[in-house]
This record gives structure tokens, sequence and C-alpha cells, in this order.
């Protein structure tokens, strides 16, 4: 096997310390005297419960900007066509090359506030770009600083809560992310009926603004070895070097972490079947609900898939209930919850999510009812938020000293899907017609759907043979 650079390795000791188990973090003395670490009352998590749903809004809102973003160019597609000369493949670049730049961040929220300011000032050339190059580009960009709430912002939730009652926040956070390619298209439908394209940027500019002023005052600091860094700082400043960090990477180049960044997330694909497997899925799962529709058929799906979508969210409670009673199990017995339990609610995904596309496909035809296939694509919304939640949960838990890189692959892959389908979605339904392009659609979810059961079975053979997981 191909070896890892010592960067890569050094990296992984950093996460393994900044992801402890609550029991070790709290309960465990440091080694050493000088060592800096965070008291109980220091930690994010001991936050007032109102300072830490407040935050929890400000990042869903703000991870709710940046997924309208990609989506309200649609609508703004014959304002672009007429005004720059292009044909529809050219004005569709627009949604591509935003959700391509969203690939290629990875980190956490140490960078997000810098980023959203960027994001701020790069949707100026977008608003006022006086040809379709300067609109591509900055579009693109507008993407790569965006990513940073899609990459890092379950992260900071997942930091404020203890992890008994963190599921409903990063339930939340997720509904967040699939409302804004539902809300941007009526958004900038509405705006587009009575204005420029230009004013649907303006709207961009306007409340990203409003999140980053937000963003700046009440999200805190969220990152353990960020918090703990702080502290140690601190105490050197009195005089007394002797203190440290144990995630003081002051000593590594810009070059090198990022290096480690960008590495880490492909080792995990090529090294873990499941990380890869999974990351397919959910990419696969994600541009079909997103950008998977020609715009015939973007009316019907979006209304349905966003009622899904809440349905999915708000029968949360039910999984919840079914994790608690889970652990309570193992913990009666003297043991430790596998990270395959969280995978029921992905089976339930499963079979959802290709039910709904089969029975949107057959109810498109002009003399079924317009309400039909509003209401039957709803369980592929619902199979849509289950499916994603177990993912998320599955490789946090699995592979927890390295989640964030396992999150960034994951956010990679979705990204370049979410890419590739908007150029690929118009073609297809053209040629294949409505009913065949959704039918094919749904087969594929149909093949990846025994994902979560073959995981739930082999998942503990296959931790144990892992260089990663846990």
């Amino acid at each position: 096997m191909v070896g890892e650079p010592k960067d890569v390795k050094d990296v992984e000791d950093v996460e393994s310390r900044a992801t402890p188990s609550p029991s070790d973090a709290l309960n465990t003395p440091p080694p050493d005297p000088f060592q800096i670490v965070l008291d109980a009352s220091e930690r994010p998590a001991a936050l007032p419960l109102r300072s830490r749903w407040i935050a929890v809004c400000i990042i869903c809102f703000s991870s709710t900007c940046v997924t309208s973003t990609s989506s309200m160019a649609a609508a703004a597609f014959p304002g672009l066509e007429s005004r720059f000369h292009v044909g529809v493949e050219v004005a569709t670049l627009s949604i591509s090359l935003y959700i391509l730049g969203l690939a290629w961040i990875v980190g956490r929220n140490v960078i997000y506030r810098g980023t959203f300011l960027v994001f701020f000032l790069l949707n100026f050339p977008v608003a006022f770009a006086n040809n379709i190059a300067v609109h591509l580009i900055f579009r693109f960009l507008t993407g790569f600083c965006g990513s940073a709430f899609l990459v890092v912002g379950g992260g900071s939730i997942a930091d404020l809560f203890p992890p008994n009652q963190v599921l409903l926040p990063v339930s939340i956070y997720t509904l967040s992310g699939f409302l804004g390619p539902f809300l941007g298209p009526l958004i900038s439908g509405f705006i587009n009926q009575h204005a420029s394209w230009r004013v649907t940027f303006y709207v961009v500019l306007g409340w990203s603004a409003a999140q980053g002023i937000l963003l700046s005052i009440l999200v805190p600091e969220t990152y353990i070895p960020a918090l703990t860094n702080d502290k140690a700082q601190v105490r050197q400043e009195t005089g007394d070097s002797r203190y440290f960090s144990t995630f003081d990477n002051r000593s590594k180049s810009v070059a090198t972490i990022l290096k480690i960044s960008i590495s880490k997330p492909f080792l995990l694909m090529l090294y873990e079947p499941m990380v890869l497997l999974l990351d397919i899925w959910s990419a696969l799962l994600l541009g079909i609900g997103v950008h998977g529709f020609n715009l015939e058929s973007v009316g019907l799906s979006y209304l349905g898939l966003g009622v899904g979508t809440i349905i999915g969210t708000a029968t949360q409670y039910f999984w919840n209930r079914l994790d608690l009673d889970v652990r309570a199990k193992y913990q009666a017995r003297g043991e430790k919850v596998p990270p395959e339990m969280c995978l029921f609610q992905g089976m339930a995904g499963a079979l959802l999510a290709p039910l709904g596309l089969f029975l949107f496909a057959f109810t498109i035809y002009p003399e079924v009812h317009w309400i039909v296939p509003i209401i039957v694509i709803m369980p592929f919304g619902v199979g849509l938020i289950y499916a994603f939640n177990s993912i998320v949960t599955f490789l946090v838990l699995t592979y927890r000293p390295h989640a964030a890189s396992a999150m960034a692959s994951n956010g990679f892959l979705r990204s370049v899907f979410a890419c590739a389908l908007p150029l690929a979605a118009e073609p297809m339904f053209h040629k294949m017609t409505n009913v065949g392009a959704t039918a094919f659609l749904a087969g594929m979810t149909l093949l990846m759907a025994p994902l979560p059961f073959v995981f739930f079975w082999l998942g503990p053979r296959l931790r144990r043979r892992s260089r990663y997981a846990v």
C-alpha cells in the first residue's frame, strides 16, 4: 500500500486529540501540569442554551443563504442570455461553476467568518458584471468562499451540544441546506417577473451582508483546539513559557497545512470503501434532489420535495427516541454502542427515495392531475433527509478522529455531482422524456439502496480491518 506522508500522520494525531470522548475530555487530568486543557465550564456546550440556539439559527440561515444563491441563478437565465447573448448551456454554467467552487474548501469554523465576508464582496462583480466571463468567474469564486458553511457549519453546531442532544440541531442544520435550493427559485422567480436579473444578485448582497454581521456579533468560536490555543497564549503572556497547548500548529507552514487538508479526504476515499460508497450515495441523492430535474418538471418537484424534507425533519423525534432506546440497551449490558445502529434511519431513506422517484416518474403525464406528482414526490424528500442524516452520523461516529476530513470528502463528491447534473439534466430529459429520465434516476437510487443494509452487517468487520475507523 502507498504510505502516508509524515505530515498527514501528524495531523491525524491532532484530529484524535481534538475529538476525545466526553468522559476523557472532562475527567482525565493532563499528564503535564503545564499542558493547557479546557475546563468543563469553558467548553462551547457549557454556554447558555439561548446563546447556543441563537448561534445555530444564524449558522442555519447562513447555510440557506449560500445554498439559495446557487439556484437563484436559474430564474435569471433568460436575462443572462439576453444581456450577454449566450445560450442556455452557457447560462447554466452560472449554477454549475458556483457549485464546483463549493468543492474545494476544507477546514473548521476558524475560517468561515472571513470567507463569508469575501463571499459578500465577490458577489459585487457577479451583480454588476458587464460580460458573461466576469459573471461566471466570480460565480465560481463566490461558491468557493461560501463553501465554508457547507463543510464546517455542522462541526460548529456539533461543538455546541453534548452527544445526547446534538441530533435535533444537526437535523435542523441539514434541513437549512436543503431548503436553500428550493427557496432560491421561488425568490428569484418572483424577482425576475418584476425586475432585472441583476436585482436577484442585489438581494444576495443584502442577505449575505446581514448574515455576516450576525455571524460576527452573535456566533462564538466553538473549535476546541482554537479555544485551547487561545487559553495557552494568555498564560504564556504572563511570562511563563512552560505553558503549552498540544494543538499548537504554528510550527507548520501554510503550504503544509493546505497539503494535509486537501490530501486527507482523498486518502479516506482511497482506503475506506464505506466512505467512498456512502459519499457516492449521498452525492447521487442530493444531486437528484437539488439539481436533477429540468425546468419543465421543477415546478412540480420542488414543492413536494420541500414538504418532504420538512416532514423528514419533523419526524426526527422518532429516530431520536429509537437512538436513546438502543443506547440504553447497550449501556445496560455495559457495551459500547456500535456506529452501525444509526443506519436504521438510512435503511428507511434507502427505500423511500427510489419509491418517491418512481411514483413521480409515472404520474407526470399531462392527463394526471397536477397535485398528484407533488404528493408522490414527498417520500423522496423524506428519504433524502433520512439517508443524509444517517450517512453523516455514521461517518462521524465511525471515523471520529478524522470526522472533518470525512465530511470534506463527502462535500467534495456532492459538489462534483451537483456541478455535472445541471449540465446533463436538460439534454437527458429532452432525449429520454420526463418519464424516462426520472425513471432512470430512480433506478440509480435503487441500485444504491442496499448500502445501509450491507454496512449494517459488514460494518464491524470492515472497521476492524480499517486504518482509520474507530
